[in-house]
Formats: C-alpha cells, sequence, structure tokens
C-alpha cells in the first residue's frame, strides 16, 4: 500500500480541505456524528427547545420536520456549535461542544458546513469566487489549486458556464447549486440544509431532490435537512425527526414514523399517500434536464 492510498483509506477516501490529516467519522451505529442529550434552548424566557434528544448517524439523511416556529433553525445552530445549550449536552464527533475550548470548537465546526435557504451568495463576486470562498478563507492552498477544485465542482455540478457570473445573473435552481457547490467544496463530513425547497414549484422541487440525493451518494456526506415538505421527506429522508414543543416527539424511519399513531404526524401527512407523495414523473424528467442547462437557459426550459 502507498503513503497515498494509505492516507485515502485513513481519511476514508475523501479529505476534509479545512482539517487536513484529521480521519472521518466511522459509520458506526453505536457513535452518532451529532448526539443531543437533554438539550434546552430559550429566547427572551421562552424554552424553544426543552429536554431534547437526538442522534445524527453517519452517512444518513435525517429530516428534521415541525411546525414553524417550533425551533427547528435553532436546532441546526446547536448542531454546528454556532450557539450552545442552556442545559443539557450536545456532541459533535464526539466532543461536548460546551466543554471544549473556543479554539477546538472552531476546528470541529470546520467539519460541517451548510447550505442557506436563501443561498447566502455574495452579490459582488463571481459563482466561482462564491464557491471557492471556504478554501480562500480558511486554507493556505494556492488560489491555482482552489480555482481547478472549483472548476471541476462546478462541472460535477453542471455549472461549468457559469464560473465567471454574477449570482444576479442566475435563476433560482442555478443559485441552489451554486449555493450547494460551496457547501460541499472543503469536503465536509455533515452538511446541514435549511428548507431547501422552499418556495419552489413541484419541478424544482424534483430537481432540488435529486440534486441533494446524488450530493450524498457522490460526495460521501452525512445530511440533516430542515422541511415542511412531506414529498421531498418521502423522497429523501433515511430517518426522520418530528419536532414538537420543543422535543422530538416521533424518531425513526419513514415506516416507523408513518405508522407511529401520531397525531403530529397525521397533521402533517394528511391526505398524502405514498404515491401522491411521489414526484410525478414528468416533474422528474424535467429535473433532470435542468442539469445540463447553463446560466440563463432555465427560464427557457
Amino acid at each position: 500500500m502507498t503513503a497515498a492510498s494509505a492516507k485515502d483509506e485513513l481519511l476514508g477516501g475523501r479529505e476534509n480541505l479545512l482539517v487536513p490529516g484529521v480521519a472521518r467519522w466511522p459509520q458506526d451505529p453505536d457513535k452518532p456524528v451529532i448526539r443531543l442529550r437533554g438539550v434546552v434552548k430559550r429566547y427572551g424566557g421562552r424554552d424553544v427547545l426543552s429536554g431534547l434528544d437526538l442522534d445524527i448517524h453517519t452517512g444518513l439523511t435525517t429530516v428534521v420536520a415541525g411546525a414553524s416556529g417550533s425551533g427547528k433553525s435553532v436546532l441546526l445552530r446547536l448542531m454546528n456549535g454556532l450557539t450552545l445549550p442552556d442545559a443539557g449536552d450536545v456532541w459533535l464527533f464526539g466532543e461536548n461542544t460546551r466543554e471544549v475550548s473556543p479554539e477546538r470548537l472552531l476546528e470541529l465546526r470546520k467539519r460541517v458546513t451548510m447550505m442557506f435557504q436563501s443561498y447566502a451568495l455574495m452579490d459582488s463576486f463571481t459563482v466561482a469566487e462564491n464557491v471557492g470562498f471556504p478554501l480562500f478563507e480558511n486554507t493556505s492552498l494556492p488560489r491555482k489549486e482552489i480555482m481547478q477544485r472549483v472548476e471541476e465542482l462546478l462541472a460535477t455540478l453542471g455549472l461549468e458556464k457559469a464560473g465567471k457570473k454574477l449570482p444576479s445573473e442566475l435563476s433560482g435552481g442555478m443559485k441552489k447549486r451554486v449555493s450547494l457547490a460551496r457547501a460541499v467544496i472543503s469536503n465536509p463530513e455533515v452538511v446541514l440544509f435549511d428548507e431547501p425547497t422552499t418556495g419552489l414549484d413541484p419541478v424544482m422541487i424534483a430537481f432540488v431532490d435529486d440534486m441533494l440525493r446524488e450530493t450524498r451518494e457522490r460526495f460521501g456526506i452525512t445530511s440533516v435537512i430542515i422541511s415542511h415538505d412531506m414529498t421531498s421527506t418521502m423522497n429523501l429522508a433515511d430517518r426522520l425527526a418530528m419536532l414538537e414543543d420543543g422535543k422530538i416527539s416521533t424518531y425513526g424511519t419513514l415506516d416507523e414514523v408513518l405508522h407511529s399513531g401520531s397525531e403530529l404526524v397525521s397533521v402533517f401527512f394528511d391526505g398524502v399517500g405514498r404515491l401522491e407523495a411521489e414526484v410525478k414523473p414528468e416533474s422528474r424528467a424535467t429535473s433532470q434536464r435542468l442539469w445540463a442547462l447553463g446560466p440563463g437557459e432555465e427560464a427557457l426550459a
């Protein structure tokens, strides 16, 4: 075995460019990559989360669903160490976020990225500069190497013609892909998705679902998706967690949750059978066609 192949084996085949040399978290059901126990988070004197327990397992897509204002976004902030619990514990890669130093917490956070609901692209940066930003800011890689990585990733996501464009020149679907490219450019182990299909029509929902599924398979990431879109949930979730009254009230595989008898589950899935929830074939075909389109062409599809 060569030194390079030995390193690849140690790192699970993909080195996180923000924390080089750190082995990727194992795919072990007894070692969740993120674990929350008894988590309490208060804002304005109100418990947004009150004794929440949840495990996020490596290599799976976990969807967290709940009503508006139930604390889903707060939960995401706790998962990546952006905020700390007022009570209870959050373990990120086996380390308690309340007990590690700020410097160590930053190193742990570099292994988790996020795709924002509103894209969060910088208007004055080109697409290539937006995608490469995490590497420009957090590594000492030469600019030439970073741009090469950016170009390869953009091509992988069907964005090879978009590198020199500004965000204002892109359609919504293109911006979604650029935001995703930025989230995975560093080879993270976990990507958090905040309402990735909010405000999209059925064709674009199918497109985003395909994009997220292919990204997980291609890049070997663990995904956590905050969503109230039950169609996407049924298409993507390996595990589904229902957030209610500050806690995870129901958790399991899709089948387990659907047959749990939970009133919240009934409300969310009311009138949505399995066949009805699946994206129509024509929408799926159109979503696949969108992958091949360049900037400005989606509007003509």
